[in-house]
């Protein structure tokens, strides 16, 4: 038996709006002080105060949320007591309100205990939203959970299943004034999510619907997004594929771009979607040269996304060409020198980097499993560029 979860959305003109439809007396904003700053919270706030909502800001999370501030939170929100848990921001922001609710259920617990395994029964005190600041983690519906052991330089997948939000709020005003280069990290990581969620292993009739629109919104939206951020439509598009491409990998899993993104990204602290998105091609075509299956997947999305036509290998590669393309037109690196890595530094962690890959669960949702020997390739080859051949 599979199940397939997702929040209720509110979206389009003014969903923002929707705030002053919720039930309750407290909200407990989780977001960062940038979020602040930029005024983003306050249009939450603003429409809390229409409806009598009192409210608290929690901004401590950082790009990549640790532990210890996830701790914090857990403290903050215990003496809050919401009603409501709301997460504002990139994937960073949402990741944590997850974390903090489930803390709100059960504070006897550290942080980096907080497993799949679980039953919190947290919706018994408060319930979660997520307001999405960026279009790409797709964290407002997925029940995943990246956390940041700073102590020990990992990063932690955790979550729980129940920890899906209750509610996504989509409004493009929350997004208008992303900068290119955040738009394009994001954006690579929707195109990751949609296509490694429509060929995973794991993956059903039911999840492969919103992977295969979001992707197909992603080739015709990104680069307009990144060239013209106050383009509204094109804002809008990339809200709903990041959200789709969301439901789709957070129900099928993700796959080899990930665990070999995470891992680079986790040692020399590259931007996720930017680490993900270099590493799809790479790993598109490591699977592409032993799985006819996964060889066709590649084919469906390319004749439905971009016009291929010919044999199902020929519309894969045709696929692989315009993901290569579309991150070269909004300035994505197309290898790890690009990224900025000296070589001596990356050959000295390769080690490590293959062992951290080994262990992402994503590794296995495939069609082509690699041990050692074909991950430390595909690392060397992704530094120099080179197209996988093995």
């Amino acid at each position: 038996m599979w199940t397939f979860s997702a929040p209720l959305i509110a979206y389009g003109d003014h969903a923002l709006e929707y705030l002053a439809q919720i039930q309750g007396k407290k909200a407990f904003i989780v977001t960062d002080k940038n979020i602040v700053k930029l005024g983003l919270a306050k249009l939450v706030t603003d429409q809390l105060d229409t409806v009598d909502i009192k409210w608290e800001i929690f901004d401590e999370v950082e790009p990549e949320p640790s532990l210890i501030t996830i701790k914090k939170g857990g403290v903050a929100v215990a003496k809050f007591q919401p009603d409501w848990v709301i997460g504002v921001g990139g994937g960073s922001a949402m990741d944590a309100a997850k974390a903090i609710i489930l803390l709100f259920a059960r504070p006897d617990l550290e942080p980096d205990a907080l497993s799949i395994t679980e039953t919190y029964n947290f919706r018994a005190k408060a319930r979660l939203m997520a307001i999405p600041t960026t279009s790409g983690t797709g964290s407002e519906a997925t029940w995943a959970i990246v956390l940041t052991d700073t102590v020990l330089n990992r990063k932690l997948g955790l979550g729980a299943t129940e920890c899906m939000p209750d509610v996504a709020i989509l409004d493009a005003d929350m997004v208008a004034g992303m900068p290119p280069l955040i738009t394009a990290d994001t954006g690579m990581d929707v195109l990751c999510h949609a296509i490694e969620g429509y060929v995973s292993t794991w993956g059903t009739t039911i999840t492969e619907g919103p992977g295969l629109v979001a992707a197909r919104r992603v080739f015709e939206y990104l680069a307009r997004a990144y060239k013209d951020g106050k383009d509204i439509q094109a804002r809008k598009e990339m809200m709903y594929a990041a959200t789709l491409g969301g439901m789709s990998f957070g129900n099928a899993m993700a796959g080899l771009g990930h665990s070999t993104g995470h891992a680079l990204g986790a040692i020399f602290h590259v931007p996720h979607g930017r680490t993900v998105g270099m590493f799809l091609p790479y790993t598109m075509e490591y699977l592409m040269n032993d799985s006819a299956e996964t060889t066709a997947k590649y084919a469906e999305i390319a004749r439905f996304c971009c016009g291929a036509s010919g044999s199902d290998t020929e519309c894969a590669s045709k696929l692989v060409g315009e993901v290569r393309a579309l991150a070269k037109a909004i300035g994505q690196p197309l290898s790890i020198k690009e990224c900025g890595i000296d070589k001596a530094k990356f050959d000295a962690e390769i080690p490590a980097l293959v062992d951290r890959a080994l262990n992402e669960v994503m590794t296995i949702t495939v069609t082509r499993v690699p041990g050692e020997e074909d991950l430390a390739k595909i690392f060397e080859y992704a530094y120099t560029g080179k197209r996988i051949d093995f």
